[in-house]
């Protein structure tokens, strides 16, 4: 059974341990060794540390998890694949594309293997949704819709997420990344980068709603909508073939039942024929994520999505970033 060492114990590190099926976790990180401490109490025989340097080379880990604010996210992962170990990083992988150059540079010299934590793939109206795609029903694509968004909490505007040094932006990276991440999924790359970001309700230094368009080289357009001004959560994708459409609602939780529907032309137009799936069962994206990665370790296969896929995301990020500064 492979060896975890988680680094970050926060929300989503917390998170991570618990959706590590066919793993153990040996150790828990984090610069609040308080934290580390408490969740490690969780987990049977794990014990925990407040220094990742050591962390990541431990001689009982074989795979590291990096869970931390988005300016260490590259910085960690680097040292555990020169340390040998399989990463984990959690999305959006970095705060700018080329600081993850350094691990995949160390990932070429001593062949460990690197997956960012884009789950949403794996989220069952998404998998679903693929084969759905994959076996042709849609026809040639036209385009793509979509819009992710929450409302924060009290307190948000000073959360670390705020801090543009710390975070590398605001609801762009956060949950729009996701969006990105998705649309190059179902479309490949985009070739024109369109975008607003604006600061509209939230007191800080970062965008809390971006608008972006997205068009790829064969005109295929992707609109997307990233909000922290959300009030009441919402999730909603929609994929555009001419045949038919795809449409994923909600994420479970307070995003709402996760739903798929699959809208097909009749020859005579007029109403679709309507397929729908609802999944109403507990979240199980982390775990199929995991598996996969475990998967990947086996076989030696290059995990997707991984560092390339965030890299591509993070730089259509950038591009917008720096259309709004200009």
């Amino acid at each position: 059974m492979k060896q975890i060492a988680i680094i970050g114990c926060g929300m989503i590190g917390a998170k991570r341990a618990k959706a590590l099926v066919g793993a153990r976790v040996a150790v828990f990180c984090d610069v609040n060794i308080s934290r580390a401490e408490a969740l490690a109490r969780q987990f049977h025989g794990a014990n925990y540390s407040g220094d990742w340097k050591e962390t990541v080379w431990r001689s009982d880990v074989d795979i590291v998890v990096v869970a931390t604010t988005h300016n260490m996210l590259a910085l960690i992962a680097t040292q555990a694949v020169k340390a040998g170990k399989h990463v984990l990083i959690e999305k959006p992988g970095a705060c700018r594309a080329n600081e993850l150059e350094p691990v995949i540079e160390a990932a070429a010299e001593t062949g460990a293997l690197v997956r960012v934590g884009f789950n949403h793939r794996y989220h069952k109206a998404f998998q679903k949704a693929r084969e759905i795609f994959e076996a042709g029903t849609l026809g040639d694509l036209m385009f793509l819709r979509a819009r992710y968004g929450h409302g924060g909490r009290p307190g948000y505007d000073k959360e670390w997420r705020a801090i543009p040094e710390i975070s590398g932006g605001g609801e762009l990276v956060d949950q729009g990344i996701h969006l990105i991440d998705l649309a190059r999924w179902f479309m490949g790359d985009f070739k024109d980068v369109k975008s607003f970001i604006a600061t509209y309700f939230w007191d800080m230094p970062v965008e809390d709603n971006a608008f972006l368009l997205l068009r790829t080289k064969d005109g295929n357009v992707a609109q997307l909508h990233a909000t922290w001004t959300e009030w009441k959560n919402l999730f909603s994708f929609e994929l555009y073939g001419r045949n038919a459409k795809l449409e994923i609602t909600g994420l479970g939780g307070s995003y709402g039942t996760e739903r798929l529907a699959l809208y097909q032309m009749r020859p005579e137009m007029g109403p679709p024929d309507t397929t729908i799936w609802e999944y109403p069962m507990a979240d199980t994206s982390w775990e199929l994520e995991f598996t996969e990665f475990l998967e990947d370790i086996r076989i030696n296969r290059q995990p997707t999505p991984g560092l390339r896929e965030a890299a591509a995301a993070l730089e259509i990020a950038a591009r917008a970033y720096e259309e709004n500064q200009t």
